[in-house]
């Protein structure tokens, strides 16, 4: 598939979050990521405004379901969103409920391997029962609870070529990933490429990067489409 840009509004404020929506869209951004630190702050009441304000625009809502899955996929359907994430972690049985709901509610379903101790088999397995993406996550306490103890820097690409190699739908790479290997993402059979924390999102606190987001996005896009 053609390369997808995705911004991750990890965001706290609605409307901070519609006003960096309309500066990644602006800047070529095709996906809108209502964020987990949005839902928290904001509900499902985030998805339907950035559902007004973009009605063109996949939206995915990252609740990171770990159970109800039938009920918080509908949810976030009827809110407005595309697309919907549910964890590897969760029981067999939520990952196909949330996989029922997606086909009921004409939503698709990105499956999270965050935290498996083998996540090219988690993959593997979530794309056997019927989810339409991989997401191939490092997480951001794993990342930085590593690094002070040990000193090395984990990241998505530790594993990705094996996560590549045992699925056959699209992968998303997230987690601490650097510009650079933002960009680089597709090369690596990732074209699903999302920006977020560190690089428009502040690490540390659930606040847009200072600086010249627009160009930074633009610069993004236009190297990672070509």
């Amino acid at each position: 598939m053609e390369p997808i840009v995705q911004i991750s509004l990890d965001l706290t404020d609605l409307q901070d979050a519609i006003e960096t929506a309309h500066i990644a869209v602006e800047a070529g951004v095709d996906w809108l990521e209502a964020g987990t630190p949005l839902i928290l702050a904001e509900g499902l009441n985030c998805v339907r405004a950035l559902r007004a304000e973009f009605p063109n625009h996949p939206i995915v809502a990252d609740l990171k379901t770990m159970d109800g899955g039938y009920l918080e996929a509908e949810m976030m359907a009827k809110a407005g969103a595309t697309h919907v994430v549910v964890m590897a972690r969760a029981h067999e049985e939520t990952i196909k409920a949330v996989i029922k709901a997606g086909r009921d509610f004409g939503i698709e379903v990105m499956g999270d391997n965050m935290a498996c101790e083998d996540k090219a088999v988690a993959s593997k397995w979530m794309e056997d029962l019927g989810v339409d993406y991989i997401v191939h996550h490092t997480g951001f306490d794993e990342r930085n609870g590593i690094m002070v103890m040990t000193g090395k820097r984990l990241s998505p690409l530790d594993d990705l070529d094996a996560v590549v190699r045992a699925v056959t739908i699209p992968v998303q790479a997230v987690g601490g990933l650097t510009i650079e290997e933002a960009i680089e993402m597709p090369k690596h059979g990732a074209p699903l490429v999302v920006i977020g924390a560190p690089l428009a999102i502040d690490a540390y606190s659930f606040n847009v990067v200072k600086g010249d987001l627009k160009g930074l996005l633009m610069e993004i896009t236009r190297r990672i489409k070509g």
